[in-house]
């Protein structure tokens, strides 16, 4: 059944006619299926999802739509002939994804930019400035705007590795080298609530999953500190596996890096799940992910595994922690004066 449109996608409605183009791409942010309709009505469209949770249940339609997940769009036989981008949360990662996606487009090709007010969208114009000479609204509804601009700028050929941003994470003795690409976390340092618990890790064994990789900046360390752990480290988002797979390969680690939707492609059996969740969905907070991961943790750990989550200490987690582990089964390991460390078995 198809899920209600969200107010980005109902403004789109109003202008269903102008996206009928044979071969349309669509891409970005976007919080419902409504692509699916305008596949529907253009042959050879292509959706394209870096969002994993929103990939997956998309994927299983058995009605031959085109839709892709990856951090990287490959050519088509033939360029794509128009390009639907909701604007992502970070302005960056709708850089990178101009970047890359203009090039498959044919020269003139209308490219549309749309997105909630108070997320950016008003920056359009300076987004889409190096592909189009003009920009203009199309549209506005819902808290939401429309750009278009046509594509009459030369556009340089996509360098990924261009994109990678590096930054050194002292250790000891020993430095660790982070890779990331735009907008994923930890892309540029070491955040607060991972550094406490990297500080406060218990000793390790057995399977180990980084749940939320990010950049891999928490999985590197787990394996640089215990090289014999079977370490696996999954993600939504398909730069953050990217970024993952490229810090642990220039630092000479081994890990398994693949996308789960919480625990949705991960096999029981783990010794440790440990995590710096995120609490923010586009520009709200959103805590249920977080909630679900807690509870159904006991059955993705082996017997006598554990938990270890670290989060802003202002959110309500106990009582999540009570009902999946049990009031005594689980204590706060450490805390700061934002964050709580807790570890649950």
């Amino acid at each position: 059944m198809s899920q209600p449109h969200a107010p980005a996608s109902q403004l789109l409605e109003r202008s269903r006619p102008l996206f009928a183009h044979p071969r349309l791409l669509i891409a970005g942010q976007v919080d419902d299926d409504y692509p699916r309709t305008l596949l529907q009505q253009s042959a050879d469209s292509t959706w394209f999802l870096t969002d994993y949770s929103r990939f997956r249940p998309q994927a299983t339609g058995s009605d031959g739509l085109d839709i892709r997940f990856g951090h990287q769009l490959e050519a088509g036989e033939t360029p794509w002939e128009g390009l639907l981008l909701y604007l992502p949360k970070a302005k960056a990662e709708a850089q990178f994804l101009l970047a890359q996606l203009t090039p498959l487009l044919t020269p003139g090709a209308p490219i549309w930019l749309v997105g909630d007010n108070r997320g950016g969208i008003k920056g359009a114009e300076k987004l889409l400035a190096p592909y189009c000479s003009k920009v203009r609204k199309q549209d506005s509804a819902r808290r939401c705007s429309l750009y278009q601009g046509l594509l009459d700028q030369a556009v340089a050929p996509f360098a990924l590795d261009a994109w990678f941003g590096e930054y050194t994470l002292p250790l000891g003795e020993q430095t660790l080298r982070i890779q990331a690409l735009p907008g994923v976390f930890s892309a540029a340092e070491l955040d607060e609530g991972s550094r406490l618990l990297l500080d406060h890790l218990p000793p390790l064994r057995g399977r180990v999953l980084d749940l939320g990789c990010g950049a891999g900046v928490i999985g590197a360390v787990l394996k640089q500190r215990h090289p014999d752990i079977a370490l696996e480290l999954a993600d939504i988002n398909a730069l953050a596996l990217a970024s993952a797979s490229r810090t642990l390969a220039i630092n000479g680690l081994e890990g398994n890096v693949y996308p789960s939707d919480g625990y949705s492609d991960v096999a029981p059996g783990l010794q440790h799940i440990i995590t710096n969740p995120p609490f923010h969905a586009g520009l709200n907070t959103h805590y249920q992910a977080t909630e679900q991961m807690m509870l159904q943790a006991p059955r993705q750990l082996a017997k006598g595994g554990d938990l270890l989550l670290v989060a802003n200490a202002f959110l309500r987690y106990p009582p999540f922690l009570d009902q999946a582990f049990g009031p005594h089964g689980w204590q706060i390991l450490a805390q700061s004066s934002k964050f709580k460390l807790y570890l649950a078995r």
